[in-house]
């Protein structure tokens, strides 16, 4: 297939040229180029923003064409400039209306749409990914064909510079003190896809044309689970000390992500069920799982090689703070 990879220098797009070309598909990589190209792809440096950005490949015929931009005009612009019968686009579970304690599915309603070309911050991002999907959907049935709408949910494996799965079999790896500070919530649930395994299901989506829309991330574990997976993955033997929620809010320490954070866990009892996508579908098409403990025991492998500072959890300052700080007495009363 002559697959055309709209980025594909970072993270899953990276992941996706990887994939595609070790099963010997023809794939050309437009980016601006702000990562080195992966190797065995045709590196084409374009600026989408740019009225011209698609000049060097709006001419060919493409098989598909992978995107995964969040961008609506981005994807306005190419859907009506690029020739391909079908066309694969990486969205995310932030397309769906929140409904507390539901699991969401396919069929669930969506936020609106972004009306805008230009994703102004991350609070319209769930709105900006609707606008791209359903910029895609009606472009392609316009042109007579088809296309997959992943929805993503946390993609985690490595190379995932935000830390946010990395961070935990690393702390368990690399204690600041006698215990992991983590939320005493152990059944929350977590749903993490290994980069490897979104790429390894694109690529397929690829070559068979899966049309609709389609969640696609890991297995829902609790998060007591998760956390015994990465201390193992670590051949650690320190305890995990668990906080109560009240008390890390006290503390400072946020959820999900960003700085002095315990990932993967969201505080906000609205949102529990967020990320445990419904992924019967994407089964059910062929998505394979890795097991859980391979993907812990590869990001903490890469964890040890990352060269830009990790983008959740706590250092071993503010651990060592926090963990001090419910040592006193007056915490303790």
């Amino acid at each position: 297939m002559r697959l055309l990879l709209l980025g594909g220098t970072a993270f899953l797009g990276r992941a996706v040229a990887t994939e595609a070309t070790g099963r010997g598909h023809d794939v050309t990589c437009l980016a601006r180029g702000s990562a080195p190209p992966p190797d065995d792809v045709t590196f084409v440096r374009g600026d989408r923003d740019e009225p011209d950005g698609l000049a060097q490949v709006r001419d060919e015929e493409w098989d598909a064409v992978i995107d995964v931009t969040r961008q609506p005009g981005q994807v306005r612009r190419a859907v009506a400039e690029l020739r391909t019968p079908h066309w694969v686009f990486v969205s995310t579970a932030n397309v769906y209306a929140p409904a507390p304690g539901v699991r969401p599915v396919e069929t669930d309603a969506l936020v609106e749409p972004l009306a805008g070309d230009v994703m102004g911050s991350m609070e319209e991002y769930g709105p900006a990914k609707v606008a791209c999907e359903k910029a895609v959907r009606e472009g392609m049935a316009a042109a007579g064909g088809s296309a997959t709408l992943a929805r993503a949910g946390l993609i985690g494996g490595p190379g995932d510079v935000s830390g946010r799965l990395g961070y935990w079999p690393w702390r368990f790896a690399h204690p600041s003190g006698p215990d992991v500070i983590v939320p005493d919530d152990p059944d929350f649930p977590v749903a993490v896809i290994d980069v490897r395994d979104l790429a390894a299901w694109l690529a397929d989506a690829a070559e068979q044309r899966l049309d609709g829309a389609f969640n696609v991330t890991g297995e829902v574990v609790p998060l007591g689970e998760m956390l015994a997976a990465a201390a193992r993955a670590a051949g650690a033997s320190v305890p995990a000390r668990p906080v109560d929620l009240p008390t890390l809010a006290e503390l400072g320490v946020n959820a999900w992500m960003g700085p002095r954070s315990l990932p993967l866990w969201i505080d906000d009892p609205d949102l529990r069920q967020a990320t445990a996508l419904d992924i019967s579908r994407a089964v059910a098409s062929g998505l394979r799982l890795r097991p859980l403990a391979e993907t812990l025991a590869d990001t903490l492998a890469w964890e040890g090689t990352r060269d830009a500072p990790r983008a959740a959890g706590l250092t071993d300052a503010e651990e060592q703070e926090i963990r001090a700080r419910l040592d006193s007495p007056d915490t303790r009363a």
